[in-house]
């Protein structure tokens, strides 16, 4: 039902008329130091493609690429515990995994889920009236890149942590109480980036007011500050073309394209059904803001006011 021609958060596979398979997988190397949070935030992330496409995990496969020579299993032992914490609080079911020994560790999962063939949700979903709901403040590249420096205050550490180790549970469930068909979560390419990607499978186009997108407190004095990671450069530099900027100042930019680890999901809402997503996502996820309108497709897949 769902390949790879659109760049959609997963692949989906229907098995019966009532049952389609949600399949995704994501790694990463460590962006915190403590391997506990960094398990946490790996199970979190990959969990997410497919909370995005409406579905419900089900099981998941460890993946784990570790410097044996350099690093003890006894701090493995407390990433796995991470990733298993909140699997087990996903009522996901770790089935097995595979390890191999590399320079560099990293960690993630690769996920099944289960979701009804006729309410899957996708990138190609997104209607020209609709609103868009972002449901995490966007910043924790930048965190990642201050922690690597000892830029970050234990405040804006333990912000992000929090933000990167909260399901879409909640929001997903909200998505589909509100009918949404159109959404996406904010990842690697940051907003804009799987913005650019909602909107060119949808053949449409957003409109952002971006005094109304939610950043972490103490980013944007990061940035200005030269604390930007070079992901996250490339995701702005690739994005740029797809864009309007419309004057927007180049801190607002790079904030917009920060690559996120388990970001919000982004959502594309009928006006009709905007009162119930937002009171289905009160106490579900940490934000729940009005960004910006999907219009009929322009010349830019993006416009920023």
């Amino acid at each position: 039902m769902v390949g790879v021609a659109t760049s959609d958060d997963a692949g989906v596979y229907r098995l019966d008329s009532s049952r389609a398979l949600v399949q995704t997988v994501d790694f990463f190397t460590p962006i915190v130091d403590e391997p506990h949070d960094w398990g946490r935030i790996a199970a979190a992330n990959a969990l997410s493609d497919v909370y995005a496409m409406g579905g419900t995990p089900l099981t998941a496969l460890q993946l784990v690429s570790w410097p044996r020579e350099t690093l003890s299993f006894d701090l493995l032992g407390k990433v796995l515990e991470g990733g298993a914490e909140v699997l087990a609080d996903a009522a996901c079911t770790i089935v097995g995994g595979h390890s191999i020994d590399d320079d560099e560790p990293k960690y993630g999962f690769a996920v099944t889920g289960l979701v009804h063939p006729e309410h899957v949700v996708t990138n190609a979903g997104a209607t020209a009236g609709d609103l868009l709901v972002l449901t995490k403040p966007l910043g924790t590249g930048v965190v990642a890149t201050a922690i690597k420096g000892g830029q970050a205050s234990a405040e804006l550490r333990d912000r992000a942590v929090e933000i990167m180790t909260t399901l879409n549970r909640g929001a997903a469930t909200a998505m589909g109480e509100a009918k949404v068909r159109g959404a996406t979560d904010v990842t690697g390419f940051g907003l804009l980036g799987h913005l650019r990607e909602l909107m060119e499978a949808s053949g449409t186009t957003a409109i952002l007011e971006t005094g109304s997108i939610p950043v972490l407190d103490g980013i944007r004095d990061l940035v200005e500050a030269g604390v930007f990671p070079g992901g996250s450069e490339r995701n702005l530099a690739s994005v740029l073309p797809d864009v309007d900027t419309g004057g927007i100042d180049q801190i607002t930019l790079r904030v917009l394209a920060d690559a996120q680890t388990s970001g919000g999901l982004l959502m594309a809402v009928d006006p009709d059904q905007l009162n119930t997503l937002l009171a289905a996502l009160d106490g579900q996820s940490p934000c729940a803001d009005v960004i910006g309108e999907v219009v009929e497709a322009g010349d830019r897949a993006m416009v920023l006011r």
